[in-house]
């Protein structure tokens, strides 16, 4: 399978793929994006996905190129074309072999130098396909480290949470420290001290059984694995609740994962210089990853 983008319903190879330079997506990260996955060359969860996209460009007043049913068809068009025989990773986990990565990409298009929205002329739509690189199988096996960054979480009266757009600055700040202190996840807190998300996931903890999560209110974009998961917990008979967190809660918990779209369910056995539980991935972890790969791939 090749990598495959579509910008604004032309289909072309990513050394085609050009972006005006007055983009304001490029200039000032002015652009609402989702990252969606396949299961069995199907994407899951789409119309979870493009209803946030559409309510990500509401909280900006960005008018999509594309409304909904023409995403969709075009995310059909370029997956369709993109297909094609390709090398399996032998240390990919089973279930990302073959699968697709598809982002979608809106801005407010390019014009004139300058903050101002009214400036932009022509909104930009871009969806790229390509093969998926997830976590190797042993990071689902072995479990990942994460740490707690010095870098805060926007506060929510700077930037509405709830919007997934390209600004990411804070994010990336966040991995470099995470990656400079030997960690795979960052994990951000708030100015209050409460956690709130990882870099590019939603965090849990497991402690007695109950499967905890900070809820919407502290600042967190609401993940659509993170909502799969809710239902997967409760449908499972099992405590959960939405809770503010400190980092306390998550140095002494019984288990840590973290979720993502491309991630799935992946378990954090370190956290910072410590051990996490038994230092494993944990029975609750493993059980709520057993019954999302079944629902994700009926």
């Amino acid at each position: 399978m090749r990598t495959l983008v579509n910008l604004d319903g032309s289909l072309v190879a990513p050394s085609e793929a050009k972006v005006s330079v007055f983009d304001r997506g490029f200039l000032y990260g002015d652009s609402v994006y989702e990252v969606i996955r396949t299961y069995g060359g199907r994407p899951f969860e789409l119309r979870a996905h493009l209803d946030r996209l559409a309510h990500s460009a509401g909280r900006i007043a960005l008018t999509p190129r594309w409304d909904a049913d023409r995403a969709r068809a075009e995310i059909d068009r370029t997956l369709a074309a993109a297909r094609g025989a390709e090398a399996p990773d032998p240390e990919a986990a089973p279930w990302n072999r073959g699968e697709r990565y598809i982002r979608v990409v809106m801005t407010r298009g390019a014009g004139e130098i300058g903050l101002d929205p009214a400036l932009a002329v022509d909104p930009l739509a871009i969806v790229i396909v390509q093969p998926l690189s997830g976590p190797p199988a042993r990071a689902y096996a072995e479990g990942v480290p994460a740490a707690i960054v010095g870098v805060r979480r926007a506060s929510t009266k700077a930037v509405d949470p709830s919007a997934k757009t390209g600004a990411h600055l804070t994010h990336v700040l966040a991995v470099r420290e995470a990656r400079a202190a030997g960690a795979y996840e960052a994990l951000l807190l708030d100015d209050a001290g409460f956690v709130t998300e990882g870099s590019s996931s939603n965090v849990f903890a497991v402690s007695a059984g109950r499967v905890l999560t900070p809820p919407l209110a502290a600042g967190i974009l609401e993940g659509v694995t993170r909502a799969v998961v809710l239902r997967l917990a409760r449908a499972a008979g099992l405590p959960v609740e939405e809770v503010a967190l400190r980092p306390l809660d998550l140095e002494t918990a019984d288990e840590l994962f973290i979720t993502s779209t491309v991630r799935e369910i992946l378990p954090v056995t370190r956290l910072g210089d410590s051990r996490v539980g038994s230092g494993r991935p944990g029975p609750v972890t493993l059980r709520l990853h057993a019954a999302f790969r079944e629902a994700a791939t009926v």
